[in-house]
């Protein structure tokens, strides 16, 4: 397996501990800027997971590869219509701390 998929798996890493700093700072609901913020780098996490190899992430099938796709998807194309900071919230509180555990076991 090349090692070029590794500074990806950073750029996830990375994405998570901004989302973290971002919610830190306050609530995704009453702070726009804040918003904004977190779905930049929820889009990067979203794209940097697609340079990952396919037989690396069938390694971990417990993580949902095509749904991750898909939200990066909506985030881009902007469809804003489908998310909202609740979901967004949702989002970061209920997949991150898996993918984060996830990614890091891929660099080790």
């Amino acid at each position: 397996m090349s090692k070029s998929w590794r500074p990806y798996a950073l750029h996830i890493l990375d994405a998570i501990a901004k989302i973290r700093q971002i919610q830190a700072r306050g609530n995704l609901a009453e702070d726009f800027v804040l918003y904004d913020a977190a779905l930049r780098n929820l889009q990067t996490l979203s794209e940097a997971t697609q340079q990952l190899p396919e037989e690396l992430k069938a390694s971990y099938p417990d993580i949902p590869w095509r749904e991750i796709r898909g939200f990066r998807n909506i985030l881009v194309h902007d469809y804003m219509g489908d998310i909202d900071p609740s979901t967004v919230s949702a989002v970061i509180e209920q997949h991150l701390p898996a993918r984060e555990l996830s990614v890091r076991s891929m660099l080790k």
